[in-house]
């Protein structure tokens, strides 16, 4: 019989040896806070639901798979996967919204029916010069999160892993560099308008 007082990290370590009611409790005891934040996020208990359902299941694949360590709290952890599945439902939400025509929204009044002028082609390309420029000029840390992030399309968690560091530093470093890029933008009088 297992002790309902053991920590997470002890629990997690029963787990992996092969104790269900070590997950069983790991999963009592967090169920809560996990669950109320995803439906915070989403707004919807059903999707809420599949969310935490997901979370679960990639914290258990992980276990089991040995590819779990131990460098933070377990409860960070988990809520950083579900906050990942969220971002994830969100933009794959995003990507599939189809949008229909209607008497007061007319999507035709949205795209442009006419091919560029070559003053606004050259504007564009200007535009990207200028933005290449004040990239360049960026901390290197800061650079390569934001090439990963807005040229590479890659997520925090993807940017982490590859730079070697915390989420919360890839993040940092993310809010820094677009920090940086307004002061320049500013500085420099930039124009990022057509």
């Amino acid at each position: 019989m297992l002790r309902v007082e053991l920590s997470d990290q002890e629990l997690v370590n029963q787990y992996i040896s092969g104790s269900e009611l070590a997950f069983e409790i790991l999963l009592k005891r967090h169920k809560r806070k996990i669950l109320t934040y995803i439906n915070i996020q989403v707004r919807n208990k059903t999707l809420a639901e599949d969310i935490f359902q997901d979370t679960f299941y990639k914290v258990i694949i992980t276990l089991r798979s040995g590819n779990y360590n131990e460098e933070g709290k377990f409860i960070q952890w988990v809520m950083r996967i579900a906050h990942n599945l969220i971002v994830d439902h969100f933009r794959k939400e995003y990507r599939m919204r189809f949008i229909e025509n209607s008497d007061e929204y007319d999507i035709f009044s949205f795209i442009k029916i006419y091919d560029e002028n070559i003053e606004e082609k050259l504007c564009k390309e200007q535009i990207h010069n200028d933005v290449r420029k004040l990239v360049a000029r960026l901390p290197e840390e800061q650079k390569e999160v934001l090439i990963m992030r807005h040229y590479a399309d890659m997520d925090f968690k993807e940017i982490a892993t590859k730079t070697g560091v915390s989420i919360n530093t890839a993040l940092g470093r993310m809010r820094y560099a677009l920090i940086n890029l307004r002061k320049m933008v500013e500085e420099k009088k930039v124009i990022l308008t057509v």
